[in-house]
């Protein structure tokens, strides 16, 4: 247990000192004005080059009167630095102005002992100190844990997330930005052999640990329910089957996500997909026709069945689907007419994809609000490859 004493009368810091050896607290320090406190604390803009930050100290105990700097100064100054500001500061003085003390105390310092000093006083604000010290520190690295952990799930997370795909007559490509460590957006893609592909994105219901534990059961299915039943309404209703057999006892949310999923089939030109309540995809076609994917059925996991209509649409020539999560519709205010209208003077221009254009119009940080959702693009390139030339 370290203890710094900080006091321009020595005869305070021998009375003091030899409380604490006699309480068994030996490991202290001592400081005869504010400067030689913050250069032994390694205070910005006070300590000694190349001496280290000292934030080793469980507690000061600062004389509140002392020349050049007083205690209520040190202890602002003490709270600018972040490797010092979680140090408890026990104010010493002989002032009995409240308005003084509450001074103190607003300037970060948690209690005061008054002069003379008095032992029992002062021996227990000390362990009252020291005990709420305690347990912030254990908070604080429960916490620092709980973040490193939050890390290597997101690592975890964003691995099962599918790479690009590059063939002849078919493109898939995607930018994700989520708002937390740990996100509910979850996108795959497929090859079906014989020139079909299977593509899904889904959005989990809210944010945060559990939203991210339900999308990753949902990724740990999806591959087998993909490539076992393949049309959209089955792999709808089996996800939808899959989701609804995590029974929780007592659960206040229930929790559903929205999805869509296609099956594209770049040799008979033609696109299956079922929209589970997910924001529609836009579909720009070769003629410069613009189509949305917005033929909706419920979200999945609301209900044990679901009806779900799935839908068929042809194409010719080339052209490229856009697939999106809500974050992406809530950078504009207004109505949902006018937010689509926003996607769509953004993705219409080239078939082709350009990630560092898509992510400078939906993804850069432009300082001008918070990411309260996570956004997430899927771009589809269809080509009609060398052979259809």
């Amino acid at each position: 247990m370290r203890i710094l004493i900080v006091d321009d009368n020595p005869t305070n810091v021998i009375i003091i000192r030899e409380i604490l050896k006699k309480e068994n607290y030996r490991d202290i320090d001592k400081a005869s004005s504010a400067r030689e406190m913050f250069e032994i604390l390694g205070a910005e803009g006070y300590a000694k080059e190349g001496q280290p930050k000292a934030s080793d100290f469980d507690l000061i105990l600062l004389d509140m009167m002392m020349p050049e700097m007083d205690g209520i100064e040190a202890c602002q100054v003490i709270q600018k630095n972040e490797h010092l500001k979680d140090i408890p500061i026990i104010m010493v003085t002989a002032v009995g102005d409240s308005k003084k003390l509450a001074e103190a105390l607003d300037a970060g310092a948690v209690d005061y002992v008054t002069k003379p000093i008095n032992k029992v006083e002062l021996m227990a604000r000390i362990r009252l100190a020291l005990r709420l010290k305690h347990e912030k520190d254990w908070h604080k690295e429960r916490d620092q844990r709980i973040q490193e952990e939050l890390r290597l799930a997101a690592l975890v997370q964003n691995a099962v997330l599918s790479p690009a795909i590059e063939d002849e007559l078919f493109e898939v490509h995607a930018i994700y930005q989520p708002s937390a460590e740990l996100a509910g957006d979850l996108y795959a893609w497929y090859s079906l052999g014989n020139g079909r592909y299977g593509v899904i994105l889904l959005d989990m219901m809210g944010h945060g640990i559990s939203s991210s534990l339900f999308t990753m059961f949902i990724a740990s299915v999806l591959k087998d329910t993909v490539t076992t039943y393949v049309e959209p309404e089955k792999v709808i209703q089996e996800l939808n089957r899959r989701f609804n057999q995590l029974h929780i006892e007592n659960q206040l949310v229930q929790y559903y996500f929205t999805a869509i999923y296609l099956v594209v089939d770049t040799s008979m030109k033609r696109i299956d997909y079922v929209n589970a309540g997910h924001p529609p995809a836009i579909f720009f076609q070769q003629n410069g026709d613009m189509l949305l994917l917005d033929q909706a059925c419920c979200p999945v996991g609301l209900f044990d069945k679901m009806d779900i209509d799935p839908q068929t649409l042809s194409y010719e020539g080339e052209g490229h689907i856009a697939l999106y999560t809500d974050g992406l519709l809530e950078l504009v205010q207004g109505d949902h007419d006018e937010q689509v209208d926003f996607l769509v003077s953004h993705l219409k221009q080239s078939h082709e994809w350009n990630e560092e254009k898509m992510y400078q119009a939906f993804f850069e940080d432009h300082g001008t609000q918070e990411r309260e959702d996570d956004k997430c693009l899927v771009w589809i390139s269809l080509k009609e490859g060398a052979n259809e030339e």
